[in-house]
């Protein structure tokens, strides 16, 4: 029996079929609740709906058999709100290997552009995905100023509530040699579109919420593509530096984005490929979803451990 914590007054009812079946009580968490709304939306730790929260995530702690989280670095939170010690899995995001076996269309999305820039000389590196406030993109947008005079383009490719004032601020900025925004493309598309870029990034706003881990799916289509990845995050663990695949600098600093732009840019052909295949293989080991499903499997086969 799976409880989750996108709503955990859903634990009460199952833990009570799981008592009476004799089944296994799972919590799986994407994020912690009620503190999302008491950090990122200010609401009082006092509050009626905080409290009901926080009464349901302390009984789902207590009284599941295990945790299943994708947030790595949680378990000290959870374990402040009752969980006992050997009850905490962490299973992260993954991506479908076969989504990156399928042949490339004729031609690429995006095929003569990128690949006239690439002929005229321009190191390209990408951003694809959501153009909201989240994604922290003006200072991916703002480095484009100290890099005039580069032959490096930032190519940002999405949509999002913030797209058509990031077109604006480019035109503003008078920063279009250096950046371009493109429309977004199909999800089959994006491994075609990823695999014609140098490098890519990757950001987020700073928010405290973060110390316990992020699992950004952007993140492991980078690191699938075999690409070089910019990592702007401020969080808990840093995929990019466990792998070796890229550069790691402080999220909303468009100097250090630039900086790692140039660092990558200067760097022979083949490093960048080494870099790059370091990312894919830890991918395939760590994030392919047969091996997650594997260890998801495995929960199921564990001793009950509910706290009586």
């Amino acid at each position: 029996m799976i409880a989750s914590s996108t709503y955990p007054l859903d634990i009460y009812p199952a833990r009570k079929i799981a008592r009476e079946s004799g089944a296994l009580l799972i919590y799986e968490v994407h994020d912690l609740w009620p503190l999302s709304p008491i950090e990122l939306g200010g609401m009082s730790p006092r509050h009626p709906y905080i409290v009901l929260m926080q009464m349901a995530e302390n009984y789902c702690y207590k009284h599941s058999d295990y945790v299943v989280s994708l947030l790595p670095c949680a378990e000290g939170h959870m374990k402040e709100h009752g969980l006992a010690d050997g009850k905490f899995v962490y299973i992260p995001n993954g991506i479908v290997k076969e989504d990156w076996e399928k042949s490339p269309g004729n031609p690429p999305v995006y095929a003569d552009k990128l690949g006239q820039y690439r002929r005229d000389g321009w190191f390209l590196i990408g951003y694809t995905g959501a153009h909201g406030i989240a994604n922290g993109l003006d200072s991916f947008i703002e480095a484009g100023k100290a890099l005039q005079g580069k032959k490096i383009k930032l190519i940002l490719v999405g949509q999002g509530p913030e797209r058509d004032r990031l077109v604006q601020k480019v035109q503003d900025l008078h920063l279009e040699e250096n950046v371009e925004l493109l429309p977004a493309v199909k999800r089959d598309a994006v491994p075609e579109l990823l695999a014609q870029f140098d490098a890519l990034y990757v950001g987020l706003q700073r928010q405290p919420l973060f110390r316990f881990g992020v699992s950004p799916n952007k993140l492991m289509d980078y690191m699938m593509a075999g690409k070089p990845v910019i990592f702007a995050i401020d969080a808990g663990n840093d995929m990019v530096a466990d792998a070796s695949c890229g550069i790691s600098i402080e999220p909303e600093n468009s100097a250090a984005i630039a900086d790692a732009a140039v660092r990558l840019a200067e760097l022979p052909k083949e490093e960048l490929q080494k870099m790059g295949a370091r990312g894919k293989a830890y991918i395939l080991e760590h994030h392919e979803y047969g091996v997650l499903a594997k260890q998801f499997l495995d929960v199921f086969s564990m001793p009950r451990r509910e706290n009586k």
